[in-house]
């Protein structure tokens, strides 16, 4: 026996993978008001970049505290797109991308961060699980201790997903492995079987922490109930009385009311013993039929149920939980059209939420956004609550419409677009709850790179670096560079004040109050300063010496010492 050996998946790249999830990145989240809905005050994120980024971005300020994770990731079928995460650039790339939006506040987006996964590349399912394997390793720390994700997949890659879950979660947080019965009708085209489920991997973080939500009883449920004897304890249904464990000592005859001699089948026995069986005969609790000399069958009441829901199913009936079709058609009556190719019902998404034991506060991560589903279902959550408070993160690569498709006919130039002009409109026909989003955009960072090789030194370009700023960045992108360097919420609420000409930016109400003016005086220190807040930012250029800076100290230390001055 070769020692070395030992059971786990493995693929050509699954190294790199694991290095790619524990490397740093580089890349921020700039802010875009434009493209937000109530961006001062809602607590809702819509982030448009590569979410390997943005996972390891989400790290700082969400670890541990998301409550539920659903993807629906490329299934991987030989069309779809994967993410490249080649994400080394040459000077020239870089300082393209500094060219971040355009009039209409888009953000650009270079085709180069994904590509069509063929299965003519030899490396077809490799890419795809070292694709999800980083993305998933991340997406663990921010689970909370009974959080929960789900994963929608098809066959091509469900046997590798469920392995790559095993490993990543472990096999003993392994719930259930759901079967959507995604379609209504069969396709008399298919070539061999037509295919009408997909697949949703259920996991917890920590199982011994998670509990599960059951679901309400239903109207057919408790119509399986009925009192033919009337029973003073009302309704009631039976069971069987065997099991095929075997025990001589339960294996005894049953006399009828009318006098008929029952036994066990061969190989079974009763499951009570002969004392325990007579004590529910004395308590009404056993029924022999109407005519009295049926099988004997144990009475369980509606009224006694331990639980006051149903138990989940792994079967999700689309009457239950909606089809492909529904899905498109909710799209569609929102949109004026269908833009998107199967997406998920608003049903299904609700039914997961329902599963997930979500509490008012809960937070919940999409990071393959696609037509935003899932914000569409947390809204409706919260509206039916009357205002609850549940918030959605969702994080969405910008990928291009095709020039030719009738979502860009229609004006979406990406899916960003489309998934954001569903959450306005979803939300336009609801009444209560958080109905607007944050938009956050992935980009490199504010700092203009200063590490130059010797063939980029030209004359004069020491003088344009003594701003270390990029240009083409404004006061919110050095205010949320802070915000995620700081591990604070990306959600907490915004607003700025004009005082004598200098703007302040207030985060989280006192959490930060930023000052970037150039300038600034002593009154407007002072101003700040006696507001006593927990973290006071500026930038160098808002002094005029070194001296300036020693003076702001010493006014915080005689108003405000336990704030944090930090200056960039």
């Amino acid at each position: 026996m070769n020692e070395r050996e030992f059971y786990e998946l493995t693929w050509p790249g699954k190294n790199a993978a694991k290095l790619k999830a524990a490397s740093p990145t580089d890349k921020i989240l700039r802010p875009n008001p434009n493209l937000s809905i109530n961006f001062d005050s809602t607590q809702n994120l819509y982030i448009e970049g590569d979410n390997l980024e943005v996972l390891k971005i989400l790290q700082k300020s969400y670890m541990k505290q998301v409550k539920l994770i659903y993807i629906d990731p490329p299934y991987n079928t030989g069309h779809d797109f994967i993410y490249s995460d080649n994400f080394s650039h040459s000077q020239a790339q870089e300082h393209e991308q500094q060219k971040t939006f355009d009039d209409e506040g888009r953000r650009n987006f270079t085709a180069a961060n994904f590509r069509e996964n063929s299965k003519s590349n030899p490396r077809f399912h490799s890419d795809w699980c070292s694709m999800i394997y980083s993305r998933l390793k991340l997406a663990r720390n921010l689970l909370t201790d009974d959080g929960v994700i789900f994963i929608s997949i098809d066959d091509n890659e469900q046997a590798n997903l469920r392995k790559i879950c095993d490993e990543i979660f472990g096999e003993d947080n392994f719930i259930a492995q759901l079967i959507w019965e995604k379609a209504f009708a069969p396709k008399n085209d298919a070539k061999f079987i037509s295919v009408s489920h997909d697949y949703i991997l259920m996991f917890a973080n920590n199982i011994d922490a998670f509990t599960i939500q059951r679901l309400p009883r239903t109207e057919e449920a408790d119509s399986r109930y009925s009192n033919p004897d009337n029973d003073p304890r009302g309704v009631w249904m039976s069971g069987n009385l065997t099991v095929k464990t075997y025990s001589a000592e339960y294996d005894y005859p049953v006399t009828t009311p009318s006098g008929k001699i029952i036994e066990p089948l061969p190989g079974r026995c009763w499951r009570l013993s002969k004392a325990a069986f007579q004590q529910k005969v004395n308590d009404n609790r056993i029924w022999f039929g109407a005519d009295g000399d049926g099988v004997p069958r144990l009475k369980r009441f509606l009224s006694e149920l331990k639980f006051s829901g149903m138990s989940p199913i792994s079967i999700l009936h689309n009457k239950n939980v909606g089809h492909t079709q529904e899905g498109a058609q909710e799209l569609a009556k929102l949109l004026g059209g269908l833009y998107f190719d199967s997406p998920k019902p608003v049903r299904l998404l609700q039914h997961l939420m329902t599963l997930a034991n979500l509490d008012d506060n809960a937070i919940i991560l999409d990071f393959f956004a696609g037509s935003s589903t899932t914000a569409h279902a947390v809204m409706n959550l919260n509206n039916a609550d009357l205002g609850g408070n549940r918030k959605f993160i969702l994080v969405q690569i910008p990928e291009s419409c095709a020039p030719d498709s009738e979502a860009f006919k229609a004006g979406y130039n990406t899916i960003c677009d489309i998934g954001r002009a569903r959450i306005i409109k979803a939300g336009q026909n609801l009444q209560w709850g958080d109905k607007g989003f944050r938009v956050l955009q992935v980009d490199s960072g504010n700092y203009k790179n200063v590490f130059l090789s010797p063939e980029e030194y030209t004359p004069g370009i020491l003088d344009t670096l003594t701003e270390n700023i990029k240009p083409d960045r404004n006061a919110l992108d050095l205010l949320f560079a802070q915000v995620s360097e700081l591990g604070l919420s990306l959600s907490l609420c915004y607003s700025a004040e004009i005082v004598d000409g200098f703007t302040l930016h207030y985060y989280g109400e006192n959490k930060i109050i930023a000052c970037f003016d150039k300038n600034i005086n002593r009154p407007l220190i002072e101003y700040i300063a006696k507001k006593r807040p927990e973290r006071a930012l500026f930038r160098d250029s808002c002094f005029e010496n070194v001296n300036d800076m020693i003076n702001l100290r010493h006014i915080f230390a005689h108003y405000s010492e336990d704030s944090d001055i930090i200056i960039l």
